[in-house]
């Protein structure tokens, strides 16, 4: 049989334990769970945000198709907007033109 102190001693660290330790660490599991679940509410917010961004952001490829048409379209416009200078230049003469006696 074991001694009256080492019973003692047995008994008072199993109380220190059972009303102590155990408390703090269930206290500390359940911040950690709590920790965990928003943790994962806050996955779910980003992987639903990552989806509307890849939507909305998928026709981006594209614009490299309409920057090229653009590039081989400046010329045309410049040739355009000549050509339109002139007959406003003429259409501006001919006003003058009746205008004068």
């Amino acid at each position: 049989m074991m001694p009256l102190a080492a019973i003692v001693i047995w008994i008072v660290t199993l109380l220190i334990i059972a009303l102590v330790i155990v408390p703090v660490a269930v206290t500390l599991l359940r911040r950690a769970l709590n920790a965990a679940w928003a943790i994962e509410g806050y996955l779910a917010d980003m992987s639903t945000a990552g989806g509307r961004i890849a939507t909305h952001t998928g026709a981006i490829p594209a614009l490299g198709d309409t920057l090229e048409t653009a590039a081989t379209m400046h010329p045309v416009a410049e040739a355009i907007e000549a050509k339109t200078g002139a007959v406003a230049g003429l259409l501006v003469a001919r006003a003058e033109h009746r205008r004068s006696p």
